[in-house]
């Protein structure tokens, strides 16, 4: 990947190897792993105002939760949850708003209320009918190597692997698979940004190993999103509770700036913009 290649996100362009983005939370759903959920107009807007004065880049609204085990919730809650929510952002911060859903009839509503970006956790496995969205808008799109759904997973992509002993090798054929099936659907190269999925059908020692290999990523030769921000592998590491996950949450983000990444995806935006800063002043030689 050309170090200086240009991501288009709406009225902005992401400028790759400048330096990192960081892409705050707005989590719409009640039972949340992390216990942010948020409800009611007014507090998005308190959120979302919050972030963009703390210096996020881009805002990732979702309504259904992704902890292990949440039941999964219909399509029309979905859309009930995000669009008056989107619609609401879009109006009154001017970075770009993410749609963190799989399901392409919700993130097509995302994008006629303002969203100017897709984060599909399933990398199109779930509903291929996003990338078509993607391709027709225009959008970037970011695809997660998620293993949560292993037997399926193992039957349809995995066939020259021979064990998941190598994580990294797993998480670059998952990626390579949502990446050529993005590209066969006519979306454009620049526009697919990959993320390895950390929390999502992996140990804690994987997810470790998954930060300190990140750079092997930089081999699909697209820009890397990773979402350490209280996840569990901390809580394991450290023994914390995840209110008390900020400053593994931060270790995790220096360490996996140092090894490549393009787009930190937190919860924690103030703290981890000053992470993120100062991590950039050592990797990237920025001063500012």
């Amino acid at each position: 990947m050309n170090e200086l290649s240009i991501t288009k996100c709406g009225s902005l362009g992401f400028r790759w190897g400048e330096r990192t983005y960081v892409m705050g939370i707005i989590n719409l759903s009640p039972n949340s792993f992390s216990g942010d959920g948020i409800a009611g107009i007014e507090a998005v807007a308190a959120q979302a105002q919050r972030f963009v004065s703390e210096g996020a880049d881009i805002l990732d609204v979702g309504g259904e939760s992704t902890r292990p085990g949440a039941p999964p919730i219909s399509i029309d809650e979905e859309i009930k949850r995000v669009v008056p929510a989107i619609e609401m952002l879009a109006s009154l911060v001017s970075i770009p708003i993410s749609i963190d859903s799989y399901k392409s009839e919700v993130a097509h509503r995302a994008l006629d209320a303002g969203a100017a970006m897709i984060n599909d956790q399933w990398g199109l496995k779930r509903d291929p009918g996003l990338a078509e969205l993607v391709a027709e808008r225009n959008v970037p799109i970011i695809l997660m190597s998620n293993q949560r759904d292993k037997a399926r997973y193992d039957t349809e992509i995995r066939r020259d692997v021979a064990s998941y002993s190598d994580v990294i090798a797993e998480v670059i054929l998952s990626l390579r698979h949502s990446m050529g099936l993005a590209l066969r659907l006519g979306v454009p190269r620049e526009n697919i940004i990959v993320d390895p999925g950390i929390g999502f059908g992996k140990s804690w020692q994987q997810e470790l190993e998954i930060i300190r290999r990140l750079n092997e990523l930089k081999r699909l030769g697209r820009p890397v999103l990773v979402g350490p921000s209280r996840k569990s592998f901390i809580g394991l590491v450290l023994d914390l509770p995840v209110n008390e996950r900020i400053e593994g949450t931060a270790a995790a983000i220096a360490i996996s700036i140092a090894k490549g990444a393009d787009i930190v995806r937190v919860h924690d935006v103030r703290e981890m913009v000053k992470v993120c800063r100062m991590s950039d002043a050592i990797v990237r030689e920025l001063k500012s």
